[in-house]
């Protein structure tokens, strides 16, 4: 080892110029990589004797310190003059595009219907979702034993007293909160989510949603509700609709029925929807009892009313066929990317 080496390097080092990144990262390689120049005379400096070693260490500190600042120096420099060129992309282009979601099949059908019955004069109204057995249970003619009350599967969030909490198996609740703070007549629909301790299916899950209407006046018939039905089904499935009311029992409702629309599939000729019936059952319906009108302070004497219920998971795979009501729980984006067209 010589010390010309090391001044010949520090004489290559002043004389280094670099105009791109690319050439400061050759030249870091040229004196500090693996096969560079002072990598060498530190290899090279394992091997002097003894005597040799304080010779020439602090001089191989110095290069090697010399090079890394050199190395540093070039590298601002090549910052700064790409700073003053201004921004190597042109600002002016398009970003990169990203997907916008939709919205939810349930919603979907949820704001239709909600748009057919406010053609209709009714009013939107909701309530919430934790409450009391009174409104959910007593207000609508269920007794404490009823049996009817086994029929709910209901989730209780408190227990043990008069009047416990629990998740709401219908949206009922909000009808009867309606009868007591509105005044007659009172037309309402009652759009929300429910809950029930079921076993989770294709055909039933323990969450799901319903729209629930209610229509109280002097002289309300059966005769009106059929009508109030009819014309929602031709205004939800097309003007060929038609209905059949069938006989059933709720314990709010005197007399009650389930409904049926004519197959929007096969038109009333039977097909695997429709179990080859021709009919599709949708929603539930009656007379609002006498008790009910009571518990909520309206004399059922001189006003009377209907009320409807239907679950809008069973109205949407009616209209869309989809065959599996979990498909609406799981967030799948190409199952919801396909109701993009309905919005």
């Amino acid at each position: 080892m010589k010390h010309e080496d090391i001044e010949k390097i520090l004489a290559e080092l002043a004389e280094l110029k670099c105009k791109t990144g690319k050439d400061i990262e050759d030249a870091r390689v040229r004196f500090l990589g693996k096969k560079g120049s002072v990598t060498a005379l530190f290899d090279e400096f394992r091997t002097v004797d003894k005597e040799l070693k304080k010779e020439f260490g602090r001089p191989l500190n110095e290069l090697k310190q010399a090079v890394q600042a050199k190395i540093e120096e070039l590298k601002g420099g090549v910052e700064s003059d790409g700073a003053s060129e201004g921004p190597g992309q042109d600002l002016s282009m398009p970003g990169d595009s990203f997907g916008l979601g939709s919205r939810h099949p349930v919603s979907i059908v949820r704001q239709e219907i909600v748009e057919i019955f406010r053609k209709f004069g009714y009013d939107v109204a909701e309530g919430p979702e934790v409450e009391d057995d009174y409104h959910v249970f007593e207000a609508l003619n269920f007794p404490p034993n009823h049996p009817a009350r086994d029929m709910q599967d209901t989730f209780f969030v408190s227990a043990g007293h008069p009047n416990p909490l629990l998740l709401r198996t219908h949206t009922s609740s909000v009808q009867v909160r309606s009868m007591e703070s509105m005044k007659v007549p009172i037309r309402v629909i009652c759009p929300g989510r429910v809950f029930r301790n079921e076993a989770i299916s294709a055909r039933a899950h323990c969450i799901f949603h319903q729209v629930e209407g209610l229509y109280i006046d002097e002289n309300v018939t059966f005769a009106d509700l059929k009508q109030a039905i009819l014309l929602f089904a031709r205004e939800m499935f097309g003007p060929e609709t038609e209905i059949r009311m069938r006989p059933s029992y709720f314990p709010f409702t005197e007399p009650s029925a389930e409904v049926d629309v004519s197959c929007n599939i096969c038109h009333g000729k039977g097909c695997n929807i429709c179990k080859g019936t021709g009919w599709l059952e949708i929603l539930g319906c009656g007379m609002v009892d006498p008790n009910v009108l009571e518990a909520s302070g309206i004399d059922s004497k001189k006003y009377s009313g209907f009320a409807f219920g239907m679950g809008l998971e069973r109205i949407a795979m009616l209209k869309w066929r989809v065959n599996d009501l979990r498909h609406y729980f799981e967030n799948d984006m190409r199952f919801l990317k396909e109701f993009e067209t309905s919005l």
